[in-house]
């Protein structure tokens, strides 16, 4: 099942519908663009991916997935417009898996639709895949587990797993809470050990019962920048700060005062408003988990089938990608000493907590409905502009140093599109551009006008841009 919750941050900056299909994440501040380098990107490939959502498009109000039927007639649509790939959630929001797995529990109805009984998901669609000449990737939901809208998930079935390892946040007044109490989905501490283990054999079982071409982590971050202050986090934050930088007086450290002294809201996100004397090495150390949970994920991958891919989906929006723990640039990309473009919140070694390295593929969310510099005044003269399609393609290939394909990503309902042939205009210059290919997000936007901004089937607009 495919992740639906949103950030108000991103609901707000979007503008995005509580009733329509969503995967996503942060909300950008205010840009901060850059500008400077003239990397030569690689020939483009055509790969064409459409991310399948199964909350949306399997027990949606408006999805045709649970229809085996119905799903074939979708599946055929998608290669006569020009569709090569298909990404499929198997692991939600929730917890629950798409498949029937020894490791979590199966999720075969919400909100009143259920699974044909007896169908495997997940093997069908792979099979019906196949017949029509698709590549097949896998995604997992990473580090949530508990739906917190609906009350339904791991977290919620296992009040032992939710007191050891649920989120803990700071709220405005500086209070740690669990992050369900906020209001959103029952994320998990990267942090611990046990959190990483049932991930990493997840994706074992996954590698192994299914013969996708790949697999995708979705959520692979923590909540946002007020997780986690869990006594967890701050214990092996202590070990961080003695092992890298020897210092023998980080046991004594006020916590959460010294990494955040007092806190803010703006548009529904609590921001640091003051922040104390470990700020930027805590930001260094939660990049460090995550990094460190890429390097285990990916030997999980290879270890049962080497020539499976490996990748990830993440916001294109680099300059505050690091409020969710994340550091998808390459290794030898160095934010901190980048004189074009800067980044205030980079710490010297902040570039080596990078986990491009482990790659065979990165989706960006180049969520926007501007797409070239030049369409804006404001942004003509610039080359790196992350609320930008061109931008925030030129961004990501030049701090990921082009070590692996990156797919350009559109979402075509969720954002306010002028038109559908801006939907046109914008898959023709992502294929154009990006050095994998493209992902479109998501097929139940196409199919169902009540999933879009535009209230129209897009199957039109997809075609005209797959077929330039």
């Amino acid at each position: 099942m495919k992740n639906t919750f949103l950030s108000i941050g991103i609901v707000l900056a979007l503008g995005l519908s509580a009733t329509v299909s969503c995967k996503k994440s942060d909300g950008p501040p205010p840009p901060n663009p850059g500008g400077g380098d003239t990397t030569v990107n690689p020939e483009p490939k055509r790969d064409v991916l459409a991310w399948v959502d199964a909350r949306s498009n399997v027990f949606g109000t408006y999805g045709r997935l649970n229809d085996t039927t119905e799903l074939k007639k979708v599946l055929d649509t998608l290669k006569q417009v020009g569709v090569n790939g298909l990404v499929v959630d198997v692991k939600g929001s929730s917890g629950y898996t798409m498949y029937p797995s020894a490791i979590a529990q199966q999720i075969t109805s919400m909100d009143g639709k259920t699974i044909t009984p007896g169908v495997d998901y997940v093997g069908f669609m792979i099979q019906e895949a196949r017949k029509r000449g698709f590549k097949v990737y896998g995604s997992i939901v990473t580090f949530v587990e508990g739906d917190g809208n609906r009350q339904i998930g791991t977290v919620f079935d296992d009040p032992d797993f939710r007191s050891k390892y649920e989120t803990i946040v700071c709220d405005v007044n500086g209070n740690r809470v669990p992050v369900t109490t906020t209001g959103r989905n029952a994320f998990v501490n990267p942090a611990q050990p046990a959190v990483q283990e049932r991930v990493l054999n997840i994706i074992k079982e996954i590698a192994t019962k299914y013969t996708f071409d790949g697999l995708m982590l979705d959520y692979a971050r923590y909540t946002d920048i007020d997780a986690d202050f869990s006594d967890f986090s701050k214990a092996e934050f202590i070990k961080y700060l003695e092992n890298k930088y020897n210092d023998n007086d980080a046991k004594n450290m006020k916590f959460p005062q010294d990494i955040v002294t007092t806190w803010r809201t703006s548009s529904g996100q609590t921001l640091p408003a003051t922040t104390g004397k470990y700020y930027k090495k805590w930001l260094m150390y939660r990049c460090s988990v995550i990094q460190d949970f890429f390097i285990k994920a990916r030997a999980a991958v290879k270890g049962v089938k080497a020539d499976m891919t490996f990748g990830t989906y993440v916001g294109a929006w680099y300059t505050t990608y690091y409020q969710v723990g994340v550091n998808w640039a390459s290794k030898d990309y160095d934010p901190f000493n980048d004189q074009g473009v800067r980044f205030d919140w980079a710490y010297p070694g902040y570039g080596e907590t990078g986990y491009g390295e482990q790659l065979d593929l990165l989706m960006t969310g180049n969520y926007f409905t501007q797409i070239r510099l030049a369409d804006n005044p404001a942004t003509a003269s610039l080359k790196y502009h992350w609320w930008s399609i061109e931008g925030s393609l030129n961004g990501g290939m030049y701090i990921t140093r082009n070590k692996m394909p990156l797919y350009g990503s559109m979402d075509l309902g969720n954002v306010s599109w002028a038109n559908t042939g801006e939907i046109t205009k914008a898959i023709r210059y992502i294929l154009d551009k990006a050095s994998g290919g493209i992902m479109l997000f998501d097929i139940v936007h196409i199919y169902a006008p009540q999933y879009n901004r535009l209230k129209q089937p897009l199957w039109d607009a997809v075609k005209n841009g797959l077929n330039n």
